[in-house]
């Protein structure tokens, strides 16, 4: 069977995307103008949850308590305010009765309690000014949301003596949503305007700058209907759109700035537009596509994890990559066939250049200031090396002092009313409310099983007090108050504790302690695998565009190397609470379990987006010439300027994301966007050419076996590497580079 090179594939791949341009784009336009329909709305049928894993026990308890003893998991506060006056006031009880009685009566509502109903003291704030109806508001996410919409404006603000504010963990849920969809329209008005001028600046045709835009658009539209099918199927949180818009917009300006960059370089050589075409998808467009898939290879790691928060950033995270790249290597083409050298139209900085010399062709990428640093780099390379590196390393220490929590009602801004709620009863209620756990017991107990088991987990380290049991029928729980913070080590050791403790019946764990227990152990568990799993398909897509051994093992651990500022500075802001003024939040001493894992797989994607960009346009010049130095030079000078443009544009978008009010959304746009910047900026700029010169030929090696594997499936931009590049020969005197006699 005759063998089909690479450039029969791409030749094949060119004439389809360009044997009709018109009808591509008009059917894109189509298709777009469909998932703008299918897409819409889909923010409100999201969740803002999925921290917790759907199989621990901690869940299973939480689910069994609200379905038997609804009014142990309130999930709807009503704070009452009897100004001056105490609660037990006459006036006040009788409203705040009329109230109870009121709220118990609501449709969808159950478990209502007050503490004029039960003087419970847990219920009543310690300077007697303030106290607490509670309720559970049944149904799930988007029902309750709905539910509490409904209510909260019929009992919020002055009921005769009182002023009722709403809060408690669905309207926590609630309000977190509907800032999060603000917050993110806003970055979108910052994101696009700030976008187009740079990539005006960067490529002075508006007519090139749109391109790159106008592919993002339609990766994001389309991923938002993808979105929409999905939510019909499982849970999806609303934390996805945000990076929805981040890697719609930034890996589709990625992808269109290295095509529409090669093309304008073919044009300028004197390349027809057919042919043009024809080359930039032969060599950009395999780079785009290498690419897009170690990108979607890191977000898909994302779905071996329980929590639905962290595999909703896998679904929105391949579909816009896949789009992205399929707009990028589809329509871009079809787009650039139909412009040609128009493509260069309408150059706004030509009223700058007047009166000067034209400068250097932008479309040729080979700026001299790019090739004095290349090669200042190369002649300086253990220098670079080992200062680059031990930075990296001293930047990242502070991740080594990190304390994991779970995400509560302070991801909110301060003036969020579910928030004021939730601080004046963390701060003036006594017994730290909410920070309690719960202990479901099941199974046929006498009272005195009850009362001796109640004894035994009292004893506890670690418990400051047990209520209960509450029975009904064969159920009955307890409710464990710990001694410290509702999620520090002494609180996660009592969970520990109860679940080990002996009893004469089935018991589970669950409150917050509880939830980050569980949390932690479903990450710890499946962490390997996804690491495992980015790796290796990481090494074989790598593998696979080099043919070299060395060049995939060096990529992964640079890359890794190239998150441990981002990981330090995530510690240092957001955990130690430095810099908590001007970036407007509030610190809580500890990190949301799950964003680690999130940001891990995002900015390693896109670390291997701009390693693949680096290397390929190594690759292609080693193929052509034999010579790993020039070619290690030759890459950096082609492509260090556009990969910090790209890593700038990206930032510009992710730091939009960054000024959201919510402070995990905050961590995810300012953390990644410091992650791509040090990437771009320090370690495919400084660390990975200095490392390939000290490497030397060596860097290309592969055994025999997988040079013949690699000849038969790999991909690489330019011509089929010449039987040089297969073998490290040995080094002509004082020269580093293969002959054409070896």
């Amino acid at each position: 069977m005759p063998q089909v090179n690479g450039s029969e594939r791409i030749g094949g791949w060119t004439r389809f995307v360009t044997a009709r341009p018109r009808l591509a784009l008009l059917a894109a336009l189509v298709i777009t103008a469909l998932a703008v329909f299918a897409g819409s709305g889909v923010a409100d049928r999201m969740g803002s949850g999925g921290w917790e894993s759907p199989n621990a026990e901690s869940t299973y308890a939480t689910k069994a308590l609200e379905r038997e003893f609804p009014a142990s998991q309130p999930n709807l506060l009503l704070l009452l305010d009897s100004g001056g006056v105490s609660v037990d006031d006459p006036a006040v009880a009788a409203e705040a009765v009329r109230l109870t009685e009121r709220l118990a009566g609501e449709k969808d509502v159950t478990g209502v309690g007050s503490y004029w109903q039960r003087k419970a003291p847990a219920l009543r704030a310690e300077d007697g000014r303030e106290a607490l109806i509670a309720a559970r508001i049944e149904g799930d996410e988007k029902t309750a949301g709905e539910v509490l919409d409904r209510l909260a404006p019929e009992y919020r603000g002055a009921h005769g003596p009182v002023e009722v504010s709403v809060g408690g963990p669905v309207a926590v849920r609630h309000e977190m949503q509907t800032i999060i969809q603000d917050d993110l329209l806003r970055a979108e008005m910052i994101a696009l305007p700030v976008t187009l001028v740079l990539l005006v600046m960067v490529f002075g045709s508006a007519v090139a700058a749109l391109l790159p835009l106008g592919v993002g658009i339609v990766a994001i539209l389309g991923t938002n209907a993808v979105l929409r099918g999905i939510t019909e199927l499982t849970d999806v949180s609303v934390f996805a759109q945000n990076l929805t818009t981040a890697l719609g917009l930034g890996l589709a300006i990625d992808y269109a700035l290295f095509i529409v960059r090669r093309f304008r370089e073919e044009l300028a050589a004197g390349a027809q537009t057919r042919e043009a075409v024809g080359t930039t998808l032969r060599t950009a467009g395999r780079t785009v596509l290498f690419s897009a898939l170690t990108v979607a290879v890191s977000l898909a790691a994302m779905l071996v994890f329980p929590q639905y928060f962290l595999r909703s950033f896998a679904y929105a995270g391949i579909a816009v990559v896949v789009l992205a790249a399929a707009a990028a290597l589809i329509l871009l083409p079809a787009a650039l066939m139909l412009l040609g050298p128009r493509v260069n139209s309408l150059d706004l900085r030509k009223t700058l250049r007047r009166g000067r010399a034209e400068p250097p062709s932008t479309a040729t990428g080979a700026g001299k200031g790019w090739g004095r640093f290349a090669a200042l780099v190369l002649r300086r390379a253990p220098l670079f090396a080992v200062v680059t590196s031990v930075g990296l390393v001293l930047l990242g220490l502070p991740f080594l002092g990190v304390r994991f929590g779970t995400a509560d009602d302070r991801q909110l801004p301060a003036s969020a009313e579910s928030r004021v709620v939730q601080e004046h009863i963390r701060d003036g209620f006594p017994g730290s409310p909410g920070g309690g756990l719960e202990v479901l017991a099941e199974g046929a107990a006498t009272p005195a099983q009850y009362a001796e088991y109640r004894s035994r987990i009292a004893a506890l380290p670690g418990a400051l007090r047990v209520e209960g049991p509450v029975v009904e029928g064969e159920s009955a729980y307890f409710s464990v108050l710990p001694k410290e913070a509702s999620v520090g080590e002494e609180s996660q050791a009592l969970v520990k504790d109860l679940r080990a403790e002996p009893a004469p019946f089935d018991t589970s764990v669950t409150g917050t302690a509880a939830v980050l227990v569980d949390s932690k152990a479903a990450i710890a568990d499946r962490l390997p695998w996804a690491v495992g799993i980015i790796v290796v398909v990481t090494l074989l897509l790598v593998f696979l565009l080099t043919g070299s051994v060395l060049i995939p093992l060096q990529a992964v651990v640079l890359n890794a190397l190239s998150l441990t500022a981002m990981f330090g500075a995530v510690v240092w802001v957001f955990q130690d609470g430095h810099l908590s003024g001007p970036l407007a939040f509030t610190s809580t001493g500890d990190i949301e379990t799950t964003l680690p894992v999130l940001m891990f797989c995002v900015a390693f994607g896109l670390s291997m987006d701009y390693g693949v960009f680096l290397l390929s346009r190594i690759k292609e010049e080693y193929d052509r010439t034999g010579d790993h130095e020039h070619s290690v030079a030759f890459g950096l000078r082609h492509t260090g300027g556009l990969i910090t443009a790209a890593a700038v544009i990206l930032a510009v978008v992710m730091v939009a994301i960054g000024t959201s009010r919510v402070t995990n959304t905050k961590m995810l746009g300012l953390g990644i966007a410091l992650a791509v910047l040090m990437d771009a900026m320090v370690v495919r700029s400084l660390l990975v050419p200095s490392v390939m010169k000290l490497m030397g030929r060596v860097t290309w090696w592969a055994p025999a076996p997988l040079r013949a594997f690699h000849r038969r499936f790999g991909l690489s931009e330019g011509e089929p590497a010449p039987s040089a590049a297969e073998e490290i020969p040995r080094p002509a005197a004082g020269r580093d580079r293969v002959t054409s006699g070896t």
